[in-house]
């Protein structure tokens, strides 16, 4: 558009200028009257003139107005443009034409001219831009902050800009025409010539790489090398290589790369791991700590889904409630939770974060996940331990404590310290609450070892005092304290234990009781012993007497020389019984206990005496037998006491015959009065039957019934015959099970008519179902019926109440049936009562004072006891026990 408008202007100029030419032309020709061919010549030449200024249109513009000049003025008719002369018009078209031609030729010429022109100018300006770009690169690449290199294929400097050379400490003439790899470290070299040979290789490829150059100095710098091989003048292949001082950037780099390996250490030996979480995006960032933590392969993505799936089941719900409320309400935060790995084990993660904002506007949490298992299973440990230790003191009753000796309060009092004193936990307690609970004879001793400690006299205080309890008791305390050191070298606390020692004083006075009385008990048996008929001896291994108490030589009870003899050596009584010595021996090789073997002997009299030993073997460590051990007794007067009494028992036996005869005769009466009534019953049963049958239409079914009754008193008559016979009859017991009830019941039967005559009454309490026993019917028959009799003649002076006598039968509890028989008689005087049952001690002025001992004797003999019981009240009371038939004992 401005060429545009640059040729219209030019085209206006030219035009206007050309045309005021031929107008000047034209006055001058018609003031001259030149002809028109000298006119036509001159419009020819302005128009060429004009028509090197440029522009075609307006030459042919100038044409056209020349030859309109030309027919107006100088071809006939002028004034006209209408032309009568023939001849003029083609000098016209002439005119025209070779104006026409000659402007454009013109025209061309110009514009040649101006191509040329302006290419030289082009030349020029090109020479002269491109002297300028040599003259600028030369200027950058000398003056470029960077060293620029430039190498042949043998590595050798064609050149080297005077910044880099100046960088390396050199003159750029002192490395032109050197090999490059001497501003390279040695181990470098190799890796410098194969980058080299690698941009030859790959001509117009651009190579960067990272290496270290070598000052002159011998100092060292971080270059980033930027090369690319190209072909130079003469196709010579060379490399350009920039070089840029990354001294700077790598030691950040290295620094960064120590900073994060450092901080990767610190991470990995604190277990703590960092993330960073943008709310907005979902993008997560989580270091190689936290992938550990995690156990996650770093490849994975990491995103608080994942973190949900490794958390505990139990605490998931608490973790996706924080991730909800922080994208709810972006604030910092902080929460624990559980991680459940794939191995199956827990960790432990406490995180924090805090909430930032990005350049976007965006939310982001960054923050850091910790492993607090170690420190959780410490707390635990800690907690288990701190939970043994509270045990431990309460079972071994040791509270300990730490005690501010000038503000006079605990520092630090355990739960056990509490429970003997009685404090509530936590409770701040005074000094002078303290003090009421300590016994009031105690407080100076605590008081002196607080004035100790203070004073720095002792360093260890071991003292006792008393609390008092609530209840009214008293707790024993033994304390043990020592003092602590403050930095300014005084006396700054007492810590110490309280251990409840109220079992243990109670324990060791009970011990000094039972020492005393092991003591006394010692003592006391030591006297047994050395009183004791009893006496000590032991054998060897061949079974020869080594020990005899002293006291038994001295009492002189055995003969003398016995020490060296075997036992049955000193027996009187080997060839006598021999079964029972064989016996003996063979127990003494097996290297048996045995118990209560008697023997015959004589003592140092000459006298015999009986023996009864027992002994028991005794080993060493190894199990070797060495000898027997054990205690004998004399026990001649046992022996000749059991000689007595079956001399005795064979005594009463005739004089309980004799008591029989004689109970039979004073029984005589009412026997014969028992006889005589069913005789009596016999005969008036038979008068009845022949009166029945002598009617004139006998009775026969009564006369039948009669003769039935006289049978039964017939039996009843018989009966009484029969136990008559068997009492007065002399024989051996005969022991047969018995019912005690069954017994009485007889026993009545005889004594009915003793009680009629002495009115008394009879009360019976006899327990149904009692076991059977073992016994003679008619030696119990005879204890019984003494024992009523007994009772009967007691109540003879018995006038102020009613004579009653009461038989009971019963079971105790170790399985012994009981028969009492109580009267409410005279009774037995108190001095009377421990021999009533000894023979000849009667309280009649009549008897012989042998039935109860005779009683006693038949109930001994049963395996029973005969005794008299106390009562409340007037008469006595005589009880036997008889033992249960051992066949029906279950």
């Amino acid at each position: 558009m401005l060429n545009q408008i640059s040729n219209f202007k030019r085209s206006a100029t030219q035009f206007a200028f050309g045309s005021i030419t031929l107008a000047v032309v034209t006055q001058a020709s018609l003031y001259l009257h030149t002809h028109f061919a000298a006119t036509a010549f001159a419009y020819l030449l302005v128009i060429l003139l004009f028509s090197l200024i440029g522009s075609f249109i307006a030459s042919s513009a100038l044409s056209v107005l020349a030859i309109a000049a030309l027919a107006y003025y100088f071809v006939p008719p002028a004034f006209s443009l209408r032309i009568d002369d023939p001849q003029a018009l083609p000098v016209v078209v002439a005119f025209f034409t070779v104006s026409i031609v000659g402007t454009h030729l013109i025209g061309k010429v110009r514009q040649e001219r101006e191509v040329a022109r302006e290419a030289a100018a082009k030349l020029r300006r090109s020479a002269a831009d491109l002297k300028d770009r040599e003259k600028r690169w030369r200027a950058i690449f000398e003056h470029n902050p960077a060293m620029y290199f430039m190498l042949d294929e043998a590595g050798t400097i064609l050149n080297v800009n005077t910044y880099g050379a100046t960088q390396l400490g050199y003159a750029p003439a002192e490395l032109v025409g050197q090999s490059v790899l001497r501003v390279f470290l040695e181990e470098d070299r190799a890796f410098v010539r194969k980058c080299v040979r690698m941009c030859f290789e790959d001509i117009g490829q651009s190579r960067t790489w990272d290496v270290q150059k070598v000052r002159k100095d011998g100092s060292v710098l971080w270059v980033r090398e930027n090369a690319k091989a190209m072909l130079w003048a003469d196709d010579q292949s060379i490399v350009l290589i920039a070089c840029e001082d990354v001294t700077e950037r790598k030691q950040t780099e290295l620094a960064l790369q120590r900073s994060e390996a450092h901080l990767a250490q610190a991470q990995e030996l604190s277990h703590t791991g960092s993330f960073g979480w943008n709310a907005t995006t979902g993008e997560a960032f989580w270091s190689k700590e936290t992938f550990r933590i995690f156990q996650v392969d770093p490849p994975t993505v990491p995103a608080p889904q994942l973190v949900i799936e490794r958390t505990h089941p139990d605490d998931r719900a608490s973790v996706q409630e924080t991730i909800d409320r922080v994208m709810r309400d972006p604030k910092d935060f902080e929460h624990e939770y559980r991680l459940l790995l794939p191995d199956g084990s827990v960790k432990h993660i406490h995180a924090r974060a805090r909430a930032t904002r990005t350049a976007a506007g965006d939310i982001e949490f960054v923050g850091a996940a910790t492993d607090i298992t170690a420190t959780r299973q410490t707390e635990q440990q800690l907690r288990r331990s701190e939970a043994y230790l509270a045990e431990a003191q309460r079972l071994s009753h040791t509270g300990s404590w730490s005690w501010d000796v000038y503000n006079l309060d605990f520092v630090y009092r355990s739960a056990e310290v509490d429970r003997l004193f009685g404090f509530e936990p936590q409770e701040t307690v005074s000094i002078e609450t303290i003090r009421s609970r300590i016994h009031p004879d105690d407080l100076p001793r605590l008081q002196e070892v607080q004035r100790q400690a203070i004073e720095g006299k002792e360093g260890r205080f071991e003292y006792d005092f008393r609390i008092l309890l609530a209840d009214g008791g008293i707790r024993r305390i033994h304390s043990v304290a020592h003092v602590v050191v403050g930095s300014d070298g005084n006396v700054s606390e007492l810590i110490g234990t309280h251990m409840d020692i109220t079992e243990q004083y109670a324990a060791r006075e009970r011990l000094e009781n039972t020492l005393s009385a092991l003591s006394e008990s010692e003592q006391r048996f030591r006297d047994y012993a050395e009183t004791a008929s009893d006496w000590l001896w032991e054998t060897g291994p061949d079974h020869q007497v080594t020990h005899l108490s002293e006291h038994t030589s001295a009492a002189g009870i055995l003969a003398m020389g016995l020490i060296g003899l075997p036992r049955w050596d000193i027996a009187c009584d080997v060839e006598d019984d021999p079964e029972k010595w064989r016996q003996h021996r063979a127990t003494l090789e097996a290297h048996l206990p045995f118990r209560d073997l008697v023997y015959r002997t004589v003592n140092r009299m000459g006298s015999p005496i009986y023996v009864r030993t027992s002994g028991k073997p005794f080993f060493d460590l190894d199990g070797n037998f060495l000898g027997y051990r054990g205690v004998s007794t004399d026990i001649t007067a046992m022996i000749r006491a059991d000689q007595a009494e079956q001399e005795l028992r064979k005594a009463q036996a005739e004089l309980a015959h004799v008591t029989r005869v004689t109970t039979l005769g004073e029984l005589t009466t009412s026997i014969a009065h028992e006889i005589n009534q069913p005789l009596a019953a016999i005969i008036s049963n038979a008068d009845a039957c022949l009166g029945w049958m002598a009617r004139q239409t006998p009775d026969l079914s009564a006369a039948r019934s009669s003769v039935e009754w006289i049978i039964e008193d017939a039996i009843r008559a018989s009966e009484v015959i029969r136990r008559i016979r068997v009492l007065a009859k002399k024989g051996e017991i005969e022991m047969v099970p018995l019912d005690i009830n069954d017994v009485v019941k007889d026993v009545i039967a005889l004594v009915a008519r003793e009680l009629v005559s002495h009115r008394v009454t009879l009360k019976t309490k006899l327990t149904e179902a009692l076991p059977a026993i073992l016994g003679d019917r008619i030696q119990l028959q005879q204890v019984i019926i003494n024992l009523v009799m007994n009772g009967i003649e007691a109540m003879d002076a018995v006038t102020d109440r009613a004579r009653e006598l009461v038989i009971q039968s019963s079971k105790d509890d170790t399985g012994h049936v009981q028969l009492t028989v109580t009267d409410c008689g005279v009774g037995i005087a108190k001095d009377d009562t421990d021999r009533v049952l000894d023979p000849f001690f009667t309280t009649k002025s009549s008897g012989l004072g042998m039935g109860l001992s005779i009683c006693r004797s038949i109930v001994e003999a049963h395996g029973g006891h005969l005794s008299v019981v106390r009562k409340q009240g007037p008469g006595a009371s005589f009880r036997f026990d008889l033992p249960l038939h051992k066949e029906l004992v279950p």
